[in-house]
């Protein structure tokens, strides 16, 4: 078994990640984010057609879980906590592996991905779903603002989040087959600031950044914040606008039969031919375009 680099930087506290996590998993609110992506994610995993016989599932709330269990028979499931060791599973151990918002935690998610790549069988099917992008944009800029108003300066309060790109690069990195990253935004209006506190300790996404300030937020920052807020990042009725990017991560286990792609000049048929247009030199103007 591989082991995580000790090199990693940690962006994360992992315990308080975790104590956040069991706090809000004992309120048994559920969110209805983890409802929906886990929903998305379970159409995702229907659209595949087989029956799974040993998933590992990767740190999903409950709620979100509930939604995936009927599509694999046996099911063994693990936190991000476990980031910090390899995964305490042989090699092939499972033919799925999923993950419903929370791989965003992990400190090392190139050696995460690593690791559940050498747990899948060939053949075997990893998909998640993470916080990325441009998720929280909205409160980020906020707090920057109302800390550099009155304390001089901005502390970190809204984790870094992943680029699609990256993560598409992450895939194919750690080895997996067929990779694709996709994002969809989330554009919530919320009545008021503090449902979307609320909703994020539902979740229990609450700022668990290794860097963050130990001190109370002064009620003078709260209030510069808040205004920022209110003049920035609200509806024409007022409501707090909150925008979660959620990456979805489709990937094999690499096996023999699977497809692969052509190699650069075998295609058989011009894609202008498949397509039914004229093809153009480089440089040759180009038709005028029709307005409907």
């Amino acid at each position: 078994m591989t082991s995580f680099s000790a090199t990693v930087p940690r962006i994360f506290d992992s315990r308080a990640y975790a104590m956040r996590r069991a706090r809000a998993a004992r309120r048994g609110r559920d969110s209805f984010l983890e409802v929906e992506v886990a929903e998305n994610l379970s159409e995702r995993l229907g659209a595949v057609k087989r029956q799974f016989a040993h998933a590992l599932d990767f740190d999903s709330r409950e709620a979100a879980f509930r939604m995936l269990q009927g599509h694999a028979a046996n099911w063994t499931r693990t936190a991000v906590a476990a980031e910090e060791d390899a995964l305490p599973f042989a090699n092939g151990a499972f033919d799925l592996v999923t993950s419903v918002l929370s791989l965003h935690a992990a400190n090392d998610l190139p050696g995460v991905l690593a690791e559940i790549r050498r747990v899948l069988k060939p053949d075997g099917l990893f998909l998640a779903a993470l916080f990325g992008g441009g998720t929280l944009g909205e409160l980020r800029r906020a707090f920057a603002f109302g800390e550099s108003e009155t304390i001089g300066g901005a502390s970190p309060r809204v984790a870094p989040f992943a680029d699609v790109r990256d993560l598409g690069g992450l895939l194919q990195r750690a080895g997996f087959a067929l990779p694709v990253a996709d994002v969809e935004r989330i554009d919530v209006a919320y009545s008021e600031f503090p449902t979307l506190v609320s909703d994020l300790r539902a979740l229990g996404e609450t700022n668990a950044l290794a860097e963050r300030s130990r001190k109370f937020l002064r009620r003078d920052t709260l209030a510069a914040t808040l205004a920022h807020y209110s003049a920035t990042d609200t509806d024409e009725s007022g409501r707090t606008r909150a925008s979660f990017d959620v990456i979805y991560l489709t990937a094999w286990a690499p096996h023999i039969n699977q497809q692969k792609p052509l190699a650069p000049g075998s295609a058989k048929t011009r894609l202008a031919d498949a397509l039914g247009t004229q093809e153009k030199s480089a440089g040759e103007p180009a038709p005028a375009s029709k307005k409907l």
